[in-house]
């Protein structure tokens, strides 16, 4: 009598299961990867939008109360002076603009048309009209500042 000492049914993938499988993970990768890179855009777009936000905010504020009596009773927007210097409009500095290149990344200068940007190039920063009270992002590159 003879004992069967292997098995005569083999379990396991065949190789091109396994290549099947690999190619529709590297569909799936391709599909993914662009959809995760897109997010750092989204993330600048998205503290630009929060730190105007903010400075708006301030300014507002501050408009709002030289209105008042205590204020001195005149409806006023701060200077540029004024809204650089920490604990006048803001309690702290003015935020980095996150598209800036610049050393420099919270720099306010002085503009006429929002949407506009004031420094040629890339460098960025921030704009404000002290006549009107409108800041946006002096940015010239191109990552749709005028939309904010």
């Amino acid at each position: 009598m003879r004992t069967k000492l292997f098995n005569s049914k083999k379990s396991g993938f065949t190789l091109v299961e396994l290549v099947i499988v690999i190619v529709v993970l590297g569909i799936l990768a391709a599909v993914a990867v662009p959809k995760f890179f897109d997010f750092s855009g989204d993330a600048k777009e998205a503290a630009c939008k929060g730190s105007l936000g903010g400075v708006r905010s301030a300014i507002a504020n501050y408009y709002a109360y030289t209105a008042t009596p205590s204020g001195g009773g005149t409806a006023t927007y701060p200077t540029l002076v004024q809204l650089t210097t920490a604990n006048t409009v803001m309690a702290q500095e003015i935020p980095d603009n996150p598209y800036s290149t610049s050393a420099t990344k919270n720099a306010v200068v002085a503009g006429t048309t929002k949407g506009t940007p004031v420094t040629a190039g890339t460098t960025g920063g921030w704009c404000y009209n002290a006549t009107t009270g409108e800041f946006w992002a002096d940015t010239a590159s191109g990552a749709g500042e005028a939309d904010f």
